[in-house]
């Protein structure tokens, strides 16, 4: 079965003080998730604001990925696939969901 979805993710990002915050949101089937990242900056280090826009970006998306991540697993387990080293899982081969794609 073809399927073709779009999410969008959205990025905000606030600075104060040489403190960047993000805050990274994406809606799913129903379900909103929000990753959170944060830089400070050294007060010894230049001012460079982009620096910390990228970092707090990168760390609020990574916490975002860990989200998503966690739910797929979560979901994965209500299917009946099982978690690794279960003896659900060891009999049906493993996931059917894999990290490479054909």
């Amino acid at each position: 079965m073809a399927r073709t979805l779009e999410w969008q993710v959205r990025l905000e990002l606030a600075e104060d003080d040489g403190t960047t915050r993000a805050r990274a949101t994406v809606e799913t089937e129903g379900t909103t998730f929000t990753g959170h990242g944060t830089a400070r900056r050294n007060p010894e280090d230049p001012d460079v604001p982009v620096i910390g826009d990228e970092l707090a970006a990168s760390r609020a998306m990574s916490d975002l990925a860990r989200q998503l991540m966690r739910a797929a697993y979560r979901d994965i387990g209500e299917v009946g696939a099982g978690l690794p080293g279960s003896e659900r899982y060891e009999d049906a081969g493993g996931y059917g969901w894999s990290a490479v794609s054909a």
